[in-house]
């Protein structure tokens, strides 16, 4: 078995390395993205920051895989280590200027989500977690906010922008969320909502489509930080593309209750 604290070591200088290299870049004009889908852009910047962080995990983990959103989506997620990586995840909101995007390096052991690691690129902030160590940013440990009443409670969400098939469901969700809390937010980089969460800053989150690297390091910060993060269902198996429900226990509950109801 792999030590997680070397690994969070690991993770942590390969995202600090792409965050570099991501404020050091020039924003590429409109006329140089690439939309690799419906309103979903993809740049220079994203695949050679993907390039820079496979290259540093691999080294310093020999044998490791590496799964990315721009490289290698499709690559199986099996084997003694391998990482889950979006080397930036809010592509959109770099591309504007709007400074909420992050490198998000997650690490699954033998099977287990282990490892995550979240580098907020714009305030250079870093949270990190490992299995068992709880969840951190600097010195701080994290915990999820103790509020129990929805109608206090602060929700972090993601528009369906890519695939609108789910926009009629996903309306009577936010309808029915917004009734009954004090207030939604969408900030276009899930790997940084998660975060929030970890952090107490929201109290539950959900998005109907999210891809493994949206997903894998973030996890981990609000498990380890006493959160819930499931499926609609209920499912703890989240290393695959689809909805996502997270919160504190108390407002989890409450959440996915309310969205199936919706």
């Amino acid at each position: 078995m792999r030590d997680y604290n070397d690994l969070v070591k690991v993770a942590g200088r390969a995202a600090a390395r792409a965050a570099e290299y991501i404020r050091a870049a020039r924003r590429p004009h409109a006329q140089d993205w690439t939309e690799k889908g419906r309103h979903d852009f993809v740049t220079e910047v994203d695949r050679a920051c993907e390039t820079l962080i496979a290259e540093a995990l691999t080294r310093d983990i020999p044998g490791s895989r590496v799964v990315g959103e721009e490289l290698t989506p499709g690559l199986a997620a099996s084997g003694d280590v391998v990482w889950i990586v979006d080397p930036l995840d809010g592509t959109t909101n770099y591309l504007h200027g709007y400074p909420q995007y992050a490198v998000s390096i997650g690490c699954v052991v033998s099977g287990a989500l282990g490892v995550g690691v979240v580098h907020d690129v714009a305030r250079d902030v870093v949270y990190r977690a490992t299995t068992g160590g709880g969840a951190w940013v600097g010195d701080q440990r994290l915990a999820v906010s103790s509020l129990t009443q929805p109608g206090r409670a602060l929700i972090g969400t993601g528009f369906p922008f890519k695939d609108q098939a789910p926009l009629d469901v996903y309306l009577r969700q936010f309808a029915a969320v917004m009734e009954r809390t004090s207030g939604i937010r969408r900030a276009g980089a899930a790997a940084l909502d998660l975060a929030d969460l970890a952090a107490g800053r929201f109290d539950a989150f959900w998005e109907l489509s999210l891809a493994p690297w949206d997903v894998a390091a973030g996890v981990v910060l609000v498990r380890e930080a006493g959160g819930r993060v499931t499926r609609l269902d209920g499912s703890d198996e989240v290393l695959d593309h689809g909805p996502i429900v997270a919160g504190n226990p108390t407002l989890h509950t409450w959440l996915i209750d309310l969205l199936r109801k919706a």
